[in-house]
């Protein structure tokens, strides 16, 4: 294996800024991913994955390491107990599996429809919108460990999924490198509608009982006039879709929340174990950031509250710093705290994480 040297990641990237890789390789296989990583443990180079790059912000001095591309192709399916057990490679795109199971009747993924990056990068962060995470339907994450130079498997379980987090994000952070998902559907199965915006696109369509496709069409056609779907023509195309987590809070410390808003229509969804989810664009919004606000060459997206958006000239400590700026604010007029969820790459990351 011989990697390139010092190639530009930003171009690899959908918030387009950061500095150049030191080593790059493209693996199209998992005998390739095997290789970079041995080349990687021989000079005692960090190793780092990259999938779409449409949830990372690279620093822009760049990454002292190997970086390696996902491109592992390949669709499988069996099935097996009355489901369909589909398993796809880490690189498949992962907007193209969705549209495949929709098409074959396989329920579970259409409320995922339009999310842009790779099937590998979907277990890591739980990936979830509209009712749907995929931590409904998975069934094995097969994985290279990086400690070991093994490949093994996890459950469903064993990847212990949270909201948008995962063994493989923050329980044991850059060991596993997903080589492969297997998602359990289900075959003729009922079309999922939970949220009210899917609700109401689908009335105004005049559709009282969705099929998968009709309910993947509502989902796309929201997510594309909030700018959440990847399109070259878009004002905002250069971000990482939502650049928060909604926050999760105790139940106790809510009615503190809610008396300094002062808005008793202030969003909010109670969870289970005594939590409360706020809506972190609403929270935004109500702080003093409004839709299409720019700091230089950095705002928010014209459409959605919570999407950072970088213009020409933009760079990445411009992008942590303007959300840092909205952290300050959230957090001084509601005492909430914002967690980002982009993957942050080099000498930003831990600054930008933990707001130090």
């Amino acid at each position: 294996m011989t990697p390139l040297e010092h190639v530009r990641l930003a171009d690899h990237c959908t918030m387009g800024v950061g500095g150049p890789a030191r080593y790059f390789v493209e693996a199209h296989d998992e005998s390739a991913v095997l290789a970079a990583f041995e080349w990687a443990r021989a000079r005692r180079v960090p190793i780092h994955v990259l999938g779409g790059g449409s949830n990372i912000v690279v620093a822009d001095e760049g990454v002292d390491g190997l970086v390696v591309k996902i491109a592992l192709r390949g669709v499988d399916t069996r099935e097996a107990d009355g489901a369909v057990e589909l398993t796809a490679a880490a690189g498949e795109p992962w907007d193209e599996l969705v549209r495949r199971s929709v098409e074959r009747g396989w329920a579970g993924l259409e409320c995922l429809s339009g999310i842009p990056g790779l099937v590998g990068a979907t277990p890591m962060q739980n990936v979830g919108a509209y009712g749907q995470e995929v931590s409904d339907t998975v069934g094995v994450v097969r994985a290279l460990d990086t400690s070991t130079g093994r490949i093994v498997a996890f459950g469903n379980r064993e990847c212990r999924f949270t909201y948008r987090d995962s063994l493989f994000r923050s329980g044991e952070p850059d060991r596993y490198v997903v080589l492969s998902v297997g998602y359990r559907l289900r075959p003729n199965g009922p079309a999922t509608v939970r949220y009210v915006d899917v609700e109401k696109n689908l009335a105004a369509r005049g559709i009282a009982t969705p099929t998968l496709a009709e309910v993947r069409a509502s989902v796309i056609a929201i997510r594309r006039s909030k700018s959440m779907v990847l399109d070259l023509r878009d004002e905002n195309r250069r971000s990482c879709g939502s650049f928060f987590t909604n926050p999760i809070i105790p139940a106790a410390e809510f009615a503190a929340v809610e008396a300094r808003a002062g808005d008793p229509a202030m969003p909010r969804w109670p969870l289970a174990e005594g939590r409360v989810k706020l809506s972190a664009a609403w929270l935004i919004e109500h702080a003093g950031f409004a839709r299409g606000v720019t700091d230089g060459p950095i705002g928010l997206s014209t459409r959605h509250t919570l999407a950072v958006v970088a213009h020409d000239g933009a760079r990445a400590q411009d992008v942590v710093a303007f959300a840092r700026r909205l952290q300050a604010a959230v957090e001084k007029r509601f005492g909430v705290h914002l967690t980002p969820e982009p993957v942050f790459w080099g000498p930003i990351g831990r600054r930008a994480l933990c707001g130090s």
